[in-house]
């Protein structure tokens, strides 16, 4: 495995899981916070709800970061996922506008999805011991599968080639920059930015869950991660992200 060290960013050329691949360097050493390990390519890289992660070798950006996040209960490990997904924004935003952040933790541009975050947390009772941030970014693909209708790199917004290096530097700083002001006791700052960064938080929009299509608008995510909407009939409901869907 071909390995390159630069201010706590550890380079390899493949692997098959970032997020995996810490883990395990994790459970050999202590790591720094923040020490984030990016891959060239993943051959097995993993998105929410258990998807496939799609991303061409060397064209995008498949990383991993450790956090020891033990200041946040476990019934409010969401506001670390607001906190990951607002860094992520904010990089993405230094290069191009509007981004939006879509419930629970995906970076869209104009209904096209640009970025995913897969966080796994280690729990020991009520304490979050350690959490492996995973983030893919779609950069300078140009070309997506079938399978992946919605994917969108900033390349084919931009027209233009990124630097994934300093994209990469852009992308590391700025989600720790929201993670300390999470750890320096500002949620309430997470909390206001992830709202108003929030895909279709305004109007009705087609939503979806297992009794079939509806529209609603968006009231709120609370701090246990739920999404609050209110029907276009006026009725309340609440839904954790593995149960309702956008349309």
């Amino acid at each position: 495995m071909n390995i390159i060290t630069m201010n706590n960013i550890i380079k390899i050329k493949t692997t098959d899981s970032t997020n995996q691949l810490l883990k395990e360097q994790s459970e050999k050493q202590v790591l720094e916070e923040g020490t984030t390990i990016v891959a060239g390519f993943q051959t097995t890289g993993k998105g929410q709800r258990g998807n496939h992660w799609e991303s061409e070798a060397g064209e995008n950006i498949t990383c991993s970061m450790i956090l020891y996040p033990e200041f946040l209960p476990v019934k409010q490990q969401f506001l670390l996922s607001e906190a990951v997904a607002l860094g992520l924004k904010d990089a993405v935003e230094q290069y191009l506008r509007p981004v939006e952040i879509k419930w629970p933790n995906d970076i869209y541009y104009q209904d096209k999805k640009l970025a995913g975050i897969l966080i796994e947390n280690e729990l020991t009772g009520q304490i979050i011991d350690k959490s492996i941030i995973g983030v893919g970014l779609n950069v300078n693909q140009e070309k997506f599968s079938s399978a992946a209708p919605k994917a969108v790199s900033m390349k084919q917004i931009l027209g233009k080639e990124i630097d994934l290096d300093v994209l990469l530097e852009k992308t590391v700083n700025a989600i720790l920059f929201r993670y300390n002001t999470l750890k320096n006791g500002n949620s309430e700052s997470i909390v206001s930015a992830y709202h108003d960064s929030l895909y279709r938080k305004s109007g009705f929009h087609l939503f979806s869950d297992k009794n079939g299509l509806f529209s609603a608008k968006t009231e709120q995510v609370t701090g246990d991660g739920f999404l609050h909407l209110t029907t276009d009939r006026g009725e309340k409901r609440c839904y954790t992200f593995k149960d309702v869907s956008y349309v």
